[in-house]
């Protein structure tokens, strides 16, 4: 069940409308820097191959994306998906996620935050690096817009019931709100890779949805 090695990226194509890295940014960016136009703006930490990046941002071309993916060759790999497609409401950032929202972003612009399989962190004395903590709860909370959603997904019983516990102590929150597994029509209807991954191995998929108000 390992993962399939990437391709390889094409030296041709210009990454540079879809792709930063968070440690060449200045005190001073803003989310209006990615973008050519000012839309409702979703944020996916962890994107991973970029498959939700991708297919959400051609669905809905009336909203902006922004991916944020720690691991390099992860980050251009998505970014090199949405310059193939020349996706202008989606761009691709490398680096730490957490820092990049708590700095960057200001209050209630967000319309969702997804995160969808972040690492568990298996061993005990790792889990304080876990991405859903107390810290970014907060500041999801500050960035949302009323009526904003928070989308956590995971394949780990246990990291999805510590984050709905963890969800519990804050009432600006409502939720966990069930969401559906759907029927995929074919192979790229699915929310990201992993979850395809996790379902053609019939791995189960804890998923949650979280309303500001």
């Amino acid at each position: 069940m390992g993962r399939r090695a990437l391709r390889k990226l094409n030296p041709t194509l210009d990454l540079s409308p879809y792709y930063a890295e968070i440690e060449d940014l200045t005190d001073e960016c803003t989310v209006a820097d990615f973008f050519t136009q000012q839309q409702p703006l979703e944020i996916e930490v962890g994107s991973g191959k970029g498959l939700f990046m991708q297919t959400a941002s051609v669905d809905h071309p009336e909203r902006n994306f922004l991916g944020i993916e720690i691991a390099r060759k992860y980050a251009k790999h998505c970014a090199s998906r949405l310059a193939r497609q020349e996706q202008a409401n989606a761009f691709m950032l490398q680096g730490d996620a957490l820092g990049f929202i708590s700095k960057h972003i200001a209050n209630n612009i967000v319309a969702a935050i997804h995160v969808y399989f972040p690492d568990p962190w298996w061993k005990a004395r790792h889990r304080k690096r876990r991405v859903m903590n107390e810290s970014f709860v907060t500041d999801i909370i500050r960035c949302l817009i009323p009526n904003g959603i928070l989308h956590f997904w995971t394949d780990v019983k246990e990291y999805f019931d510590v984050t709905l516990e963890l969800l519990e102590g804050f009432p600006e929150l409502s939720g966990p709100n069930a969401v559906e597994e759907k029927t995929a029509e074919h192979d790229l209807d699915y929310r990201t890779h992993f979850e395809r991954r996790m379902r053609k191995n019939d791995i189960p998929v804890y998923r949650s949805q979280f309303i500001l108000s």
